[in-house]
């Protein structure tokens, strides 16, 4: 498939902080549309912050704030007139415990168009059945969409939340550490599947496993202490870095 180089999410000189203890330094990046960006690094360094930063999730903690511009097509997404319900429908997220609704599958998938003023139920039933086809779970639960979701299994469950944020037809989907609760079947399947989402999806994963992310990814950023250390293609990261923490790291010498 040919790549695009056409840049999705754009950070300019970012700064973050919550209160006085400052997480993110001076963060510029341009990442592409329809590929996989994984961010990678050590525990506290900054990864799923930076990741927050992109459907606006820190806005909920007290004390945050930030400098400098994080851009989606090209549009300031902290400007004062922006519909931050909008920009959730335009990113969605995918979360490291899956968290179904206690609800039935059909009505987990069928919550967010719902909430966007979808009432029709021939459209809701489309949605629904297209976005666990997507999610490659609708075989699974075709004949069950009415049972209660908190019965699949975790790795079905983790699928579910993908479908569940697949419905509402983002652009982006931010995925934090999505198969680390999961077993190795399970995580297979997850990979597999956001090989086939990139296909129409601008993927943004946190990852810890430094396989998955060779494996799954078109683009690596390595961060450290909250500094981008390093971005580039996957497989220039993983085996020629430009930067010596960044080979420290893939290595396995610390982390």
């Amino acid at each position: 498939m040919v790549k695009t180089n056409k840049r999705k999410i754009s950070v300019e000189n970012l700064d973050f902080y919550y209160g006085e203890t400052q997480a993110l330094f001076d963060v510029s990046i341009q990442i592409p549309d329809k590929q996989v960006t994984a961010l990678i690094g050590p525990s506290g360094c900054g990864k799923s912050t930076f990741l927050r930063m992109f459907n606006r999730m820190n806005d909920i903690i007290d004390g945050t704030r930030h400098t400098g511009r994080a851009k989606i097509d090209g549009i300031d997404i902290y400007k004062n007139d922006t519909n931050v319900v909008e920009l959730r429908k335009k990113v969605g997220m995918v979360f490291q415990k899956s968290n179904p609704f206690p609800k039935s599958i059909y009505e987990n998938v069928a919550y967010g168009p719902k909430i966007h003023g979808i009432k029709d139920s021939a459209k809701l039933d489309e949605l629904v059945e297209k976005s666990l086809i997507g999610s490659a779970l609708w075989d699974e639960v075709k004949d069950r969409l009415h049972k209660n979701a908190l019965a699949l299994s975790g790795g079905q469950q983790q699928r579910l939340c993908i479908a569940r944020a697949l419905a509402v037809e983002p652009q982006i989907l931010l995925m934090d550490e999505p198969a680390s609760a999961l077993d190795p079947k399970s995580t297979a399947r997850i990979e597999d599947l956001i090989g086939e989402l990139r296909k129409d999806y601008t993927i943004v994963i946190v990852t810890h496993n430094m396989q998955q992310a060779a494996r799954v990814s078109d683009k690596t950023a390595f961060f450290y202490e909250g500094r981008l250390v390093e971005f580039g293609g996957t497989q220039n990261v993983f085996t020629n870095p430009e930067n010596q923490q960044t080979e420290d790291y893939v290595t396995g010498r610390f982390g």
